[in-house]
């Protein structure tokens, strides 16, 4: 009898671990939240619809990397409804783009983003839709942190409310002269709502996470840089100049083989999201795909005449 519990226990774990890791790797389209949850994507999107203005802007460069504009800048870059519905297309049209590496999230008129625009929060300030419009950005920011690129979030400017949730999305943060992130939350007698306090808490610790939220101060570069919430203070603070440097720090972590940039990501995602088994067995998986394969036979005969 113990036997059988014994492997009666030893297999539920085993489906449980099998079961999560599809969950992260089957990532193309797929939802934190289902109907299950009561969550009405429709009802929301055709909500969302009625409050437009600003685009999200996507171009993706023959050098793989992938350049994401918030354009709403008479605003500062606030989302509109049309702008959440268009984020979650960007967001599939960039789980499709097998060439991709990397990507640079950034807002027009050398600012971030101001969060949501106050029209449309006004207009779906009842529970029920509130709720909604939480689970639709948390799932399309879930699959944004999810996607096979490495992906920076350029701030300049202000990353105010949901525009700093957005940051913490990303992979890692550049900010450049004068900007700041602040996670304004607690003065609208909120808590964030797409995510980002979770992913806050992933990035700089759970006492540096409590103190930003419910301090809701600004957080200049140099105060970021302390708080390992960004990576490097750029230089510039133009649009343009400040875009240029992103590029070339990116660079230096995309530069190789797409499929192999990609799979680097899959296998930190796994590890990050995964228990420890499941995380060892993706990573056995995604291995699999690149063993043997052109850039690894490649560099095999590299190192072969380097001797």
């Amino acid at each position: 009898m113990p036997s059988t519990v014994t492997e009666m226990a030893a297999s539920l774990w085993k489906n449980l671990l099998q079961t999560t890791k599809e969950r992260v790797l089957q990532q193309r389209g797929a939802s934190l939240y289902v109907d299950a949850h009561g969550y009405e994507e429709e009802l929301i999107k055709k909500k969302l619809q009625q409050f437009a203005g600003g685009s999200i802007n996507l171009s993706k460069e023959d050098s793989g990397i992938g350049i994401l504009t918030l354009n709403n800048p008479k605003l500062m870059n606030a989302f509109t409804g049309t702008m959440m519905l268009e984020l979650q297309e960007r967001v599939t049209e960039l789980e499709n783009w097998k060439d991709g590496k990397g990507l640079i999230i950034h807002g027009a008129g050398n600012t971030f983003c101001s969060g949501s625009d106050l029209n449309a929060v006004k207009a779906i300030s009842n529970s029920q839709d509130g709720m909604n419009m939480c689970m639709f950005m948390q799932n399309t920011l879930t699959r944004l942190m999810r996607l096979p690129l490495i992906s920076v979030a350029l701030v300049q400017g202000k990353a105010v409310g949901g525009g700093a949730e957005l940051t913490t999305a990303c992979d890692f943060r550049l900010m450049t002269p004068g900007s700041e992130i602040r996670f304004v939350h607690k003065h609208m007698g909120l808590v964030p709502g797409w995510g980002g306090a979770a992913r806050l808490v992933r990035i700089v610790g759970s006492g540096a996470a409590l103190r930003l939220l419910s301090g809701a101060a600004g957080v200049d570069p140099a105060r970021a840089l302390h708080l390992g919430l960004s990576e490097e203070m750029l230089s510039s603070s133009d649009e343009t100049g400040a875009l240029e440097e992103a590029r070339a720090w990116m660079s230096q972590y995309t530069e190789g083989p797409a499929n192999v940039i990609r799979a680097v990501k899959k296998v930190v995602t796994a590890g990050r999201e995964l228990p420890v088994e499941a995380a060892l067995r993706t990573e056995k998986d995604v291995f699999g795909t690149v063993w043997g394969g052109p850039a690894n036979l490649q560099a095999l005969v590299r190192r072969q005449r380097h001797k």
